[in-house]
């Protein structure tokens, strides 16, 4: 799975499913953290800024060590859990509530609002992390092992745009509106992207660690 110069590791085995049950869990967590809408001052995001840029990361560790394919597998699998979320969540909002159980409302003010958020999750997500993958694997293609910070950064930039401007429309366009909602997108996209490039050690490090214990990564790393 590598052509000269390109190393992949082979997603048959080592970590890869552990790194997919992680990459889903915080996708989840994300979502439903993303319900709350957050004002710092004049700055207004959502709940879900603080750990979806690590579903950003941990997106890049499976297209950086197992390439596009497999990142794409994680992805997909990521959108339809999400899908599965969002039906469970209406399934029980509609569900009668026991006589002597009185939130009801409370559930359906918070909970009751995640299938909107959810749609909004799952389009940005899978558009901004597909083209996160593409253009990462893209750019190892032409650098090698070299430059990794060049194709973390410049998959980021592209990936986050494309997943806060499709979020944010879908989810809070009418929510928020006029320069509200256009601070909203700018802040988001801006903090999500430094958050990154912030992180940029951990992801290093954790990329450094996976191809350090995947055999197949390796093996495909030794000359022939």
């Amino acid at each position: 799975m590598s052509t000269p110069g390109v190393n992949f590791a082979r997603p048959t085995a080592g970590l890869y499913p552990i790194i997919v049950g992680i990459f889903v869990a915080l996708l989840l967590i994300s979502n439903i953290g993303a319900v709350k809408l957050i004002s710092f001052g004049p700055i207004i995001t959502d709940g879900g800024v603080f750990l979806f840029p690590l579903v950003y990361i941990i997106g890049d560790v499976l297209s950086e060590v197992y390439g596009f394919k497999a990142a794409r597998r994680a992805i997909v699998l990521g959108f339809a859990m999400s899908i599965v979320a969002a039906v469970t969540f209406w399934l029980v909002q509609i569900s009668p509530p026991a006589a002597d159980w009185g939130n009801q409302e409370a559930f359906e003010a918070v909970l009751g609002f995640v299938p909107r958020i959810v749609l909004a999750s799952i389009c940005g997500y899978l558009v901004g992390q597909l083209l996160n993958a593409w253009v990462l694997v893209k750019i190892k293609q032409r650098t090698g092992e070299k430059s990794l910070w060049i194709r973390l950064l410049g998959s980021t930039a592209v990936g986050e745009l494309a997943d806060t401007v499709v979020f944010c429309t879908i989810a809070f366009f009418g929510v928020i509106t006029g320069v509200d909602f256009l601070i909203y997108v700018v802040i988001g996209y801006l903090y999500k992207t430094l958050i990154e490039v912030v992180l940029l050690p951990v992801s290093y490090g954790v990329i450094d660690y996976v191809k350090r214990h995947e055999p197949t990564y390796a093996e495909a790393s030794r000359p022939a």
